[in-house]
């Protein structure tokens, strides 16, 4: 796997998201119930960012129209999304937050 450092850890705060671009990926960086996860940013029902949605329950809620993404698995939990958003391995390696693409 080809790991790519894209954050510290002090960057971003407990259940808060973080926008991130990676090769020209829109990636949202979550951290909820002190774990890290890794999204595509954008929404698959209309374009929204993730990265300005809501955590809760191991989920993140689009801020337009209230989807919900599983943050383990990207599957789409509610309508109006059908479609699931890719999700990337994270890892930390001291203070430094790596993603694999």
């Amino acid at each position: 796997m080809n790991w790519i450092k894209i954050a510290s850890v002090d960057q971003i705060a407990a259940d808060e998201s973080l926008a991130i671009e990676v090769q020209g990926k829109q990636l949202a960086l979550h951290q909820c119930d002190d774990e890290l996860f890794i999204t595509d940013n954008v929404c698959t029902h209309q374009y929204a960012l993730l990265s300005d949605g809501f955590l809760e329950d191991g989920c993140i809620e689009c801020p337009l129209h209230q989807a919900k993404f599983d943050l383990r698995t990207g599957q789409a939990m509610c309508a109006p999304a059908t479609v699931g958003v890719q999700t990337y391995p994270v890892k930390t390696e001291g203070q430094d937050i790596f993603v694999a693409l």
